[in-house]
């Protein structure tokens, strides 16, 4: 086999939500999900672009603040920078924010990377009454500045052409405060070894007790090198007795301070502009609730429950599939399958298309699709991290910050693909905390679509189910906070410009979703009817339903909603559609039916969730975690039945 051409790197680095996904789908051409809040860049995208006939690999990272990192992300797109030797590193930073964005510019110069800095959404700062001199801050700094927009591909030009270019030049290191210079001199002349970032930058990050660059050195230098640093290092740390880490962020803050001097000038603004007032309205407790409520009702329960879940899966599954291609479709496969065992496989009641491809394409995409489609907007609009904001102060109650709206709002898309988001947390304890209440109290998409178009036509039985979830989800999350040892969480979020969503990136990112979890679920669907229909014949579905059939009857549901249970476990949306068959059938009052959705709602994760569980958090914990969500979702529908019954409250 040929060896693999290596070509030149170009790094993409910069916080969360400044436009680098933009900018790497410009250069490449390729699509990857361009979200208006932080913690989309999980994973590294790669794709290429060819400049001047020459091809070029451009790598997406995930969103950092510092060359210090602190969440799991920070250290993936840190360990790129340690680990690849980049023919540029592209800075994407927001021009509203270039004094609190260009500290990092200077940790990625001081560095010896060689460094194009791109000051994106100057359109927006423009709007606000910012001034920015770009080619005075190109002088100060002594790298390429491009001021960009973009999302209309302002600045691209100028972007290609400084890549093709770039050459590296030595740089004027950046002068802290003569005591600091004095420290920080020292260590270097300990430093021998060969490293990827300068010498001066290492200094700083041994200063600072980085333990990856700690770890670093212990391995490059020899022992006695090593030894000496360390007995340095205590020293330095001995004498000054002070953060050593916010020392050195003041003295960035002031070359910063005079590296911008003459570089921004805001104009006099006659007034205040209404976006900036509704994203004020949007983070005020007061205000920020009743948009929230309004968000929710509007977004998820019209549109996803009515309209998703109700219009169109009645058109899909009612009107398409039953009336015009069922019957010729079964009547077929009854023609010309004469075995009763390969018909009841194709088109029985647990067959390949009557469950596996009906459930996935008339009941749950219709749904996923309206969810996605609302996501998109929301996200693209920028209220994601206005709302991590609003709910912070509550979520610090329970052992989370407001960043873990993230992923609890992404759960409520799909669980699998939050759960795997939690990695963006900041620590072990957060991630478990907001793993168990994905488990426990957030449906997915489809399962809360077909929940919500159930419980529409009973307003009193979805008031209940809608309380009675979000009373667990708060008591769960406050004893797991009381229990679960750890720091509490410190929350930064960058809050991006509140704008118009644009029409090319919603509807790519909801068709792109969309057809991501088709291709996911569709082969689950068919794989879950094929163990169904496997179970029947057997006789093993019946034992399993026996076996289950005396807890169901506990919590005061028929027998016939043990299937659904069973179903649950394959999919979340796999259960909650079995309910809909049961409920068309007229077999659950509005108790039972209040009494089945808060349960399944809150039963096991599906097969796929707890696969993840089992990668992310480790086999014991996922374990522990799937037992108590088993058992508070039988107890909780226990409590539930015997608190309506008693009180005829849905009678």
């Amino acid at each position: 086999m040929a060896p693999q051409t290596s070509h030149p790197k170009v790094v993409l680095v910069g916080n969360p939500n400044v436009g680098k996904s933009v900018v790497f789908n410009a250069l490449t051409g390729a699509y990857t999900t361009v979200s208006n809040y932080p913690g989309t860049s999980v994973e590294v995208s790669r794709g290429f672009c060819t400049i001047d006939d020459k091809r070029y690999e451009i790598l997406d990272t995930p969103g950092m603040y510092s060359m210090m990192p602190i969440t799991e992300e920070e250290r993936v797109a840190r360990s790129i920078l340690l680990n690849e030797d980049p023919h540029a590193v592209i800075h994407v930073i927001d021009a509203r924010n270039i004094d609190r964005m260009l500290p990092m510019t200077l940790q990625l110069i001081e560095a010896g990377l060689p460094v194009v800095l791109v000051v994106n959404i100057i359109d927006e700062a423009k709007r606000l009454g910012m001034e920015l001199d770009l080619k005075l801050l190109q002088e100060n700094l002594g790298i390429p500045v491009i001021g960009a927009v973009m999302k209309r591909r302002v600045g691209l030009d100028e972007l290609r052409q400084a890549i093709a270019d770039y050459s590296m030049v030595p740089y004027a290191p950046f002068v802290y405060a003569t005591d600091l210079e004095y420290d920080i001199d020292q260590i270097i002349r300990n430093i021998h070894g060969d490293y990827r970032l300068s010498r001066r930058a290492t200094a700083l990050l041994l200063l600072q007790k980085d333990t990856d660059v700690v770890d670093l050195v212990a391995k490059q230098e020899t022992k006695d090198n090593y030894e000496q640093l360390q007995e340095t290092i205590r020293e330095i740390s001995f004498r000054r007795r002070a953060d050593l880490h916010l020392q050195i962020s003041l003295e960035r803050r002031k070359v910063c301070t005079k590296m911008l001097s003459g570089v921004v000038t805001q104009a006099v603004e006659e007034g205040e502009v209404f976006t900036e007032k509704l994203s004020r309205w949007m983070m005020n407790p007061l205000t920020g609730a009743p948009i929230l409520i309004l968000v929710v009702y509007l977004g998820l329960y019209k549109f996803v429950g009515s309209f998703g879940a109700g219009t169109l899966v009645d058109f899909l599954e009612g009107t398409l599939f039953e009336q015009y291609i069922n019957p010729p479709v079964v009547d077929f496969f009854h023609r010309n399958l004469s075995a009763e065992w390969l018909f009841e496989l194709v088109a029985g009641e647990y067959g390949l298309w009557t469950l596996g491809i009906r459930y996935a394409v008339a009941l749950v995409l219709p749904i996923v699709g309206t969810f996605f489609l609302v996501f998109s907007l929301l996200e693209d609009t920028g209220y994601f991290p206005r709302l991590a904001l609003l709910v912070d102060r509550l979520f610090k109650q329970i052992g989370l910050s407001g960043r873990a709206v993230i992923p609890i709002v992404l759960g409520f898309g799909c669980d699998t693909m939050a759960t795997l988001v939690t990695r963006t947390l900041e620590t072990r304890r957060e991630r478990i905390i907001a793993t168990m209440l994905l488990a426990l109290a957030i449906p997915c998409s489809a399962q809360l679509g077909v929940i919500l178009g159930l419980l529409s036509a009973q307003p009193g039985a979805l008031a209940v189910w809608t309380v009675f979830l979000l009373l667990v989800f708060i008591l769960i999350g406050v004893l797991a906070a009381k229990v679960l040892p750890g720091e509490s969480p410190v929350f930064y979020m960058e809050i991006p410009p509140l704008r118009l969503p644009q029409l090319r990136n919603v509807v790519v990112k909801t068709l792109t979703r969309m057809q991501s979890y088709f291709v996911e679920i569709l082969p689950l669907f068919l794989f879950a009817a094929l163990v169904l229909w496997a179970g029947k014949m057997t006789g093993t579905l019946e034992s399993v339903i026996n076996m289950f059939s005396p807890v169901v009857k506990l919590i005061g549901l028929p027998v016939e909603a043990t299937t659904a249970f069973v179903f649950g476990f394959f999919r979340r949306d796999f259960g909650a559609a079995g309910l809909y068959d049961l409920q068309s059938s007229g077999l659950l009052n509005p108790t039972q039916l209040t009494v089945a959705a808060v349960t399944l709602t809150l039963f096991v994760p599906c097969v796929a969730q707890f696969l993840v569980m089992l990668k992310e958090r480790g086999f014991r914990v996922s374990l522990m975690i799937f037992i108590f969500v088993t058992l508070m979702a039988f107890s909780s529908g226990w409590f539930l039945n015997r608190f309506l019954v008693s009180t005829g409250l849905l009678m």
